[in-house]
């Protein structure tokens, strides 16, 4: 799913109170981080990953990457240590987030 700028703006607005669900360490992208983050997006739609012991940035947007590639969710955002993932649950009635949309 391709965002808009204005629909990626809030979605980190709404991702400012919430806290990192899936930590990345020292082991990396591992199966068990692929299978938290899987889990997290399906009941939350809008999470956060930190990444613990990766400080260069283009580690940490590699590591996005494969996650967003392996996740099927969308980088909304990489700040600082942290990254900002969307995924819309397909099932209208368990939906949590709302995206806004460009009224012409």
């Amino acid at each position: 799913m391709e965002l808009q700028g204005f629909q990626r703006k809030y979605l980190r607005g709404l991702a400012h109170g919430i806290k990192p669900l899936v930590l990345i360490g020292q082991a990396g992208l591992t199966e068990g981080v692929l299978t938290a983050a899987q889990g997290a997006l399906a009941e939350h739609e809008l999470i956060k990953v930190k990444f613990n012991d990766f400080k260069e940035k283009d580690q940490k947007g590699e590591l996005a990457a494969r996650i967003e590639a392996s996740t099927g969710a969308t980088l909304v955002g990489l700040i600082g240590h942290t990254a900002i993932f969307y995924r819309m649950q397909p099932d209208p009635s368990r939906r949590r987030i709302q995206l806004p949309r460009r009224t012409s």
